[in-house]
C-alpha cells in the first residue's frame, strides 16, 4: 500500500437492507422498528473487490462501516511499514468514523487506521454525521457516559503525562546538580590549598632572602624551579602502585639527606612524576647542602600549586561540559527541527542520566561514527533516549551492562539500547507500548513513557520502535529513517 494508491469504491447503494436483515447485526439487534426503518432509509450498502482499499489511515473520517461478508484487515502506517492490527471475517463488525458522535471540539476526525478488503466483501455504510446523529438522539446517556470517558482518559493523560514530564525534569535538574556539585566542591577545595601554597611560598622566598642566598644562587634556582615544573607536566602517568613505589623513594632519599618533613614533599613530588635523579641534579646544581632543603620546599610548593591550578581547570572544564551536556539535551535556543548528529543527544542523555545509571551498570557505546545526520526533532528524540536508558537501567537494578549501538539497517539509521536484565515475557511485550500500561509497582510507573516514545519515534518521525528480549539479552531498537519524514 502506497500514500498515493486511490481508493475506488463501488457507489453506496442505499435502502438495500430489510429491517429484518439489519435486525440480525448485533449492533442494531435491540433498536426499535422505527429506529431500524430510518437505518434503513439513510444507510447504504457497498461492495468491495478483493484486495481493495476501503479507507486509509489519516483521510477525513466520513462514513461508518459494517460488515455484512468477507474478510478486511486493519492495519496502521509505521514509517514505510503497513503492520496488520486486526484480521477478522466476523459479522457485524464495525470501524471507520467510530467517534463521529463525539461534540465538535474544532480538530477534525480522520480514520486511525487503513482497511483492504482481503476478499470480496459487503459493508453497510452511514455517513458520520447520520451515526453521530443518530447516537446522540437515540442514546443521550450513553454519549454522555462515553464522552465523559473519553475526555477523562484525555485529561488524564495529559495531567499524568505533564507530572511525568515535571517529575523527569526534577529528576534531571537534581541529577545535573549533583553532577556539578562535585567539580564545583573540587574547585574550592583546589582553590583554597591553593590559597595556603602560594603564601607558603611567599613566606619560604622570604626565607631565602633572608638567608642572603647569592643572586646567581637565587637565579639557578628559579631556573631549576621552572625546569622541574616543565619536566612534570611531560611526566607519563603513573599507576597507583607505581606511584606508591616512587614515594618510597623519594622520602628515602630526603631522609638521607635531613630535609626538613620530607615524607610530607615527596607524595607531591611523585605526583608529578619527578624521581631521585633529578632530585640529585637539583643538588648537584644548587651545589650547596644548606640550600637544599630550602630549594626542596620552595620547588615543591611551586609543583603542589601546579597540580592545584590543573585540579581547578579539570573541575571548571568538568562543569563546562555538563552546562554544554545540558544545552544539547534541552536544546536551548535551537530550532525544533534540524539535521542533527543522533550521537550527540545519546551523549548528552548519558551525561544527564550519570547519576541515575551509577558506578555499578558498565557503559559500552558502539557507534557508527560514519552514518549520516537525520531529519529530527532532537529534544523530543532526548525524552525517548531518557525513557529507554531509564527504563534499562531500573530492568537491571542498576548493576549490569547498558549497550547503546548505532548502526545502518536499509535506509534507516537503528539505535538500539541494551541491557542484561531478566528481560521481557511475550505477555508484557504485545503491551508494551499500550498507554498507562506498566509492570512497576503503584507510584512507581505511569505506563506512558513507552507510550510517548512510540508516538514521537513512529508519529513524530516516521520511524518505528521494536522490542526483542530473552533474559539476559533485552534490546529496544529505533529505526529512524535518513530522509525528511512526511510529518515532520
Amino acid at each position: 500500500m502506497t500514500d498515493v494508491e486511490e481508493i475506488r469504491l463501488e457507489p453506496c447503494a442505499p435502502g438495500q437492507l430489510t429491517i429484518d436483515e439489519l435486525r440480525t447485526l448485533f449492533l442494531f439487534e435491540k433498536l426499535s422498528g422505527e429506529q431500524l426503518t430510518w437505518l434503513a432509509e439513510h444507510g447504504c450498502t457497498m461492495r468491495v473487490g478483493a484486495g481493495g482499499l476501503v479507507l486509509r489511515e489519516g483521510d477525513p473520517a466520513v462514513s461508518f462501516f459494517v460488515l455484512l461478508s468477507g474478510t478486511i484487515a486493519l492495519s496502521r502506517r509505521v514509517g514505510e511499514d503497513e503492520v496488520v492490527t486486526t484480521r477478522t471475517e466476523q459479522r457485524g463488525v464495525y470501524m471507520g468514523a467510530t467517534q463521529a458522535y463525539l461534540r465538535d471540539d474544532g480538530v477534525p476526525r480522520k480514520y486511525a487506521a487503513s482497511m483492504r478488503a482481503l476478499s470480496d466483501s459487503e459493508f453497510f455504510v452511514l455517513s458520520a454525521d447520520d451515526f453521530g446523529w443518530v447516537m446522540r438522539e437515540w442514546f443521550p446517556m450513553s454519549i454522555h457516559l462515553l464522552e465523559g470517558l473519553a475526555l477523562g482518559i484525555a485529561n488524564s493523560q495529559a495531567a499524568i503525562g505533564e507530572r511525568q514530564r515535571l517529575a523527569a525534569l526534577g529528576a534531571l535538574s537534581a541529577g545535573l546538580m549533583h553532577e556539578l556539585n562535585n567539580p564545583a566542591a573540587a574547585a574550592a577545595r583546589a582553590t583554597s590549598a591553593l590559597r595556603q601554597r602560594v603564601a607558603a611560598m611567599r613566606m619560604k622566598l622570604g626565607k631565602l632572602a633572608a638567608g642572603k642566598v647569592a643572586p646567581d644562587r637565587l637565579v639557578a634556582l628559579l631556573e631549576l624551579q621552572e625546569e622541574v615544573i616543565e619536566r612534570a607536566a611531560k611526566a607519563p602517568a603513573l599507576t597507583a602502585m607505581q606511584t606508591a613505589d616512587l614515594e618510597d623513594e623519594l622520602g628515602d632519599w630526603m631522609d638521607e639527606r635531613n630535609i626538613t618533613s620530607g615524607w610530607d614533599v615527596a607524595p607531591v613530588f611523585a605526583q608529578g612524576g619527578i624521581d631521585t635523579g633529578c632530585l640529585t641534579d637539583l643538588e648537584t646544581r644548587l651545589g650547596s647542602p644548606e640550600l637544599l632543603d630550602q630549594a626542596i620546599h620552595w620547588i615543591g610548593y611551586a609543583l603542589e600549586t601546579e597540580q592545584l591550578m590543573s585540579d581547578i581547570e579539570d573541575a571548571t572544564g568538568r562543569v563546562s561540559s555538563l552546562v554544554h551536556a545540558a544545552k544539547q539535551y534541552s536544546h536551548v535556543d535551537r530550532a525544533a527541527h534540524q539535521w542533527i548528529d543522533v550521537h550527540v543527544g545519546l551523549d548528552s542523555t548519558l551525561v544527564m542520566l550519570g547519576h541515575k545509571i551509577g558506578e555499578g551498570v558498565r557503559v559500552v557505546k558502539e557507534y557508527d561514527r560514519d552514518l549520516p545526520e537525520i531529519p529530527a526533532h532532537p529534544a523530543e528524540l532526548n525524552q525517548v533516549w531518557t525513557n529507554l536508558i531509564d527504563n534499562a537501567v531500573q530492568a537491571m537494578d542498576s548493576a549490569g551492562t547498558l549497550t547503546v549501538r548505532t548502526y545502518r539497517e536499509d535506509e534507516s539509521l537503528v539505535v538500539s539500547v541494551g541491557d542484561t536484565g531478566p528481560g521481557i515475557t511475550p505477555e508484557v511485550r504485545k503491551r508494551i507500548f499500550e498507554p498507562f500500561f506498566t509492570t512497576k509497582p503503584v507510584g512507581q510507573g505511569t505506563g506512558l513513557g513507552l507510550d510517548i516514545s512510540y508516538r514521537i519515534v513512529v508519529n513524530g518521525h516516521g520511524g518505528d520502535i521494536r522490542v526483542e528480549s530473552q533474559p539476559g539479552d533485552t534490546r529496544f531498537l529505533v529505526r529512524l529513517p535518513f530522509t525528511e519524514p512526511a510529518s515532520a
